[in-house]
This record gives C-alpha cells, sequence and structure tokens, in this order.
C-alpha cells in the first residue's frame, strides 16, 4: 500500500487508506453510477466492516437512495425477507458474502454487485452531483423480538429528512464526534450507531476501520493514531478490560476524548474501572433503531446516579404510565413513554397496527421497558416489558437476576429467560457462559443469586451454554433463546 501524508488521511482500514480527496472522488463516482442503476430505489448493502465497505454505505446516501444495511450474518432466507420488505432493487455485497447474497436475491428482481465487479460495472453510466439532488432516510429492521423484524425509517432526530447534499453535509459537521480527532468504528456499520462514521467521513473527519474488534489491537491502534472517539458498548469494555488485566504491557490512551455508550445494560463495577481507566469520557445514551437516542448521562452525572440511563435530550420528556395509559407521579414504577417536542413518534413502514401499539397518542412513544423517572427526571430501567416473567402470577424481570449473576467470578455472560412450567406458568432459566478457567456448579449459581435477590427471583435452573447469542449491540434476543431452550428444558 503506497505511503499517503498523515494529515491528509481521511480513511484508515484493513483494506485500503484514503487521503481526503480520494475517498470523496471514490464516494462521488459510486454515487453517481446508482443514481442511474437506482434512480433513487432502495439500496443495500451486505458486508463486513472495511473501508469499501463504510465507502459503499456513504455512496448509497449520497446518491439519494434509500440505504438499506443489511446484518452481515443473517441467513439468506433473511436477507431475501429484508430486500423484499424494503423494495430494494440493488445489492452490494462484500467478496465474502456474495454467494450469500446471490442466494437471497434468486427469487427477487434484485441487481447483486461484489467489490470484485465495481471496476467494470462503475464504467457504466452514471449521473454527477447536482444542487437539487436530495437524501433519503436509511431503511433499517428492528431486532424482531416481537416477531419478523419490522422495517422503519431511520428516525428523523438522527438523520435529516430530504436535505440537499449541502445540507446533509452541513448536518453531519453537527455530530458530537466532529471537533475532537480521528474516530475508530468499534461495532458493525450496519447498525445504526456505527454507521455515523458515514457522516464524519462526509466532513473530513479521519475514520478508523478495523477488520474486526481485537481488544488488543484496538488499544494498540489507540495509542498510535491517537484516536479521541468511538461508539462502544458494555461487551467491548468487558473484553478492552480483560485485555489491560492481561497484558505485560501499558496502552496510553490520553487520546480518547468522547466515548458515546449504547446498547445494553453495563454491569456497575464495568463501568467504573472504564471510567478510573479511561477517565469521564462516556456519554452513555438510551433509545431504540426506531427512536435514536431519547436519554442520555455523562461519566459525573452516572457517578452519582449508578445504573440510570441519564434525563431526557433535547427535545424529549421522560414519563412512566400505568396500564391504562395514566402518567404516573415521579419514582413510580411503570412503563417508560417519550413525549417528543416536534410530535414525532415510532413509524412502522406499512404496519399500522405496530405503530399504534407503540404510541400513546401523537408523539408519545415507547420502546416497551419498565421503569420509572425520578423527582430530577432521571430514567431508570427495570426491564423489557415484553421480557417479563410470570411464575405464579408474580411478574418478575431477568435484568435483576442477570446484574446479579454477572457479578459471579465464574460468568463470562448471562442471559435469563421464561421457560414453561407445568404447575407455575412460568421459570426462570439462566443461560451462563462460563468464564475462561472457571468451573461454578449449578446450585452454586443459585445460591449465589438467592443471597442477593428474594427467592422469587432467583432463576430455579441453570444452563451452561456457549453463547447467549447477543446482538452486535450487546442485546438479548429473548423470544429467540426461549425458542431455542424451550423443548430442550422440558
Amino acid at each position: 500500500m503506497e505511503t499517503k501524508e498523515r494529515d491528509d488521511v481521511v480513511l484508515v482500514a484493513w483494506d485500503l487508506t484514503l487521503t481526503r480527496g480520494e475517498a470523496d472522488a471514490e464516494v462521488a463516482r459510486l454515487a453517481a453510477r446508482l443514481r442511474t442503476a437506482a434512480g433513487g430505489r432502495p439500496v443495500a448493502v451486505l458486508a463486513k466492516n472495511s473501508g469499501r465497505a463504510l465507502l459503499a454505505y456513504s455512496a448509497v446516501i449520497q446518491s439519494g437512495s434509500p440505504l438499506v444495511p443489511l446484518n452481515a450474518h443473517l441467513r439468506p432466507a433473511e436477507i431475501a425477507h429484508m430486500l423484499s420488505e424494503s423494495a430494494a432493487v440493488l445489492l452490494l455485497a462484500g467478496p465474502e458474502l456474495v454467494e450469500a447474497a446471490r442466494e437471497a436475491a434468486a427469487d427477487l428482481p434484485v441487481d447483486v454487485r461484489s467489490w470484485a465487479d465495481w471496476d467494470a460495472w462503475l464504467a457504466g453510466p452514471g449521473e454527477p452531483e447536482r444542487a437539487e439532488h436530495t437524501v433519503a432516510a436509511p431503511i433499517l429492521f428492528s431486532s424482531g423480538t416481537t416477531g419478523r423484524p419490522k422495517r422503519t425509517l431511520m428516525p428523523r432526530s438522527i438523520f435529516p429528512r430530504g436535505a440537499t447534499l449541502a445540507g446533509y453535509r452541513a448536518w453531519a459537521g453537527t455530530n458530537r464526534f466532529v471537533g475532537h480527532g480521528p474516530h475508530l468504528v468499534s461495532g458493525p456499520l450496519y447498525h445504526s450507531g456505527p454507521i455515523q462514521a458515514t457522516a464524519l467521513l462526509a466532513v473530513g473527519v479521519p475514520v478508523h476501520v478495523p477488520r474486526r474488534f481485537d481488544p488488543v489491537a484496538i488499544l494498540e491502534t489507540i495509542e498510535r493514531e491517537r484516536i479521541a472517539t468511538s461508539l462502544m458498548v458494555p461487551t467491548h469494555f468487558v473484553r478492552l478490560l480483560r485485555a489491560r488485566d492481561e497484558s505485560s504491557r501499558t496502552f496510553d490512551v490520553g487520546s480518547i476524548r468522547l466515548i458515546t455508550q449504547t446498547g445494553a445494560g453495563c454491569p456497575e463495577d464495568v463501568k467504573r474501572q472504564m471510567i478510573d481507566w479511561w477517565g469521564p469520557v462516556f456519554f452513555e445514551t438510551y433509545g431504540g433503531t426506531e427512536s435514536g437516542g431519547v436519554c442520555g448521562i455523562t461519566s459525573p452525572e452516572w457517578l452519582e446516579r449508578p445504573n440510570s440511563v441519564g434525563r431526557a435530550l433535547p427535545g424529549y420528556r421522560a414519563l412512566a404510565v400505568d396500564s391504562s395509559g395514566v402518567e404516573l407521579p415521579a419514582g413510580a414504577e411503570g412503563k417508560l413513554y417519550f413525549e417528543n417536542s416536534k410530535g414525532w413518534g415510532i413509524e412502522y413502514e406499512d404496519a399500522p397496527e405496530l405503530t399504534a401499539a407503540a404510541n400513546l397518542r401523537p408523539g408519545v412513544f415507547t420502546l416497551g421497558e419498565i421503569g420509572r423517572v425520578d423527582a430530577d427526571g432521571y430514567v431508570y430501567l427495570t426491564d423489557r416489558d415484553s421480557d417479563k416473567i410470570v411464575t405464579g402470577g408474580v411478574n418478575i424481570y431477568p435484568a435483576e437476576s442477570e446484574r446479579v449473576l454477572i457479578e459471579h467470578p465464574g460468568v463470562a455472560d448471562v442471559a435469563v429467560i421464561g421457560v414453561d412450567h407445568p404447575e407455575m406458568g412460568e421459570e426462570a432459566l439462566a443461560l451462563v457462559v462460563v468464564a475462561e478457567g472457571a468451573a461454578p456448579t449449578e446450585e452454586e449459581l443459585v445460591a449465589f443469586c438467592r443471597e442477593r435477590l428474594s427467592s422469587v427471583k432467583t432463576p430455579r435452573r441453570v444452563r451452561f451454554v456457549d453463547t447467549v447469542d447477543r446482538s452486535v449491540m450487546g442485546k438479548i434476543n429473548r423470544r429467540a433463546l426461549r425458542a431455542r431452550y424451550q423443548a430442550v428444558h422440558q
């Protein structure tokens, strides 16, 4: 790979390195071809993290077509469902996924193109950028915990609707990661958080895209490249802390200025260790695919209020309601809703019944969480309403026992699910990933949990598993886990 002046490099990835001029030119060339090939219709991208993947995402956005980012771990049948639901006409695939892409698109009117044949394809007709060209909101799919993944547009709060390309770039310049220094992509680009790198690339922020999240390599990159910002999830923190503790050397992380934390809840001791190590640089956000971030909390605030996900972000108000939809007083536990001052709610494409279920009234929506809002407006989560376990007529929420079990030194990861019980209706089952070198017993873990929680909240059974199959952002798909382990447990 040729050497380039470091102060002009804007994209550093395992597969390529580009200057600002080269990256802009490549995005413009692909965007022009896409305007002709797709004509503003949806374009999907199926790829693992790479520099070319980031260029593809960026070009689709700037072409004016709705981007459909696809999870690189999906099976062909799942890809086909999303292609059909989004009405995509073109699928750009990384070379390692092109066969899966072609299988998925076999019965659909979708043209599949991989990096390998770009040069010939890009030689076709293209329409250069014009002042009147606009961008379209990407099409996202929710996690599907209540059924098949639901289609929704990227929320207005995190992507401008109908902006010209000049307006899009102006908006990109307001991103919270701009102005600090180089950005590191820590998670898969197809997720709505890491995909912010497309906006950063558009305004010249240096973006580093490793092939995968290898904790030692990540720490070395932070030190060598003076990384300033990134978006991470608690699983990243656990792996980084382990790498630090097992390494024979220290790593200079003094360049870090801002880490946005998202995804699943973070164990309190893990977050405290990260703040002690990296400083008060973490801004935790809470939200969903359908809404974007709705709450946020800084490190100093979190240290004063551990386990809170923060206060509602500007333009939002947090409230808890009872089963009748009546707002509860401060501190009372209920279903959490968020009121948007502009009247924006959650919208599922072509699914009015799902949209109605998510909105209490116009501009007041829920992400399905149970929790409380204290007198100062800080939000605390109990668990997802859809994840509650009803045993003997008593509602219990998995997050409580998970928070306890993850503190056991022999537990690397855990998910608690409800499985059928002939007498109690449901019973809590803990799926435990054992920490390396440990060998906890079922009896030991049940006793550990019972010492810290009431008996009704303690899982009655433990099953040792290789993984709990978290999403890339750390969330647990309990529906899938229940389907997998229900019959096995009986």
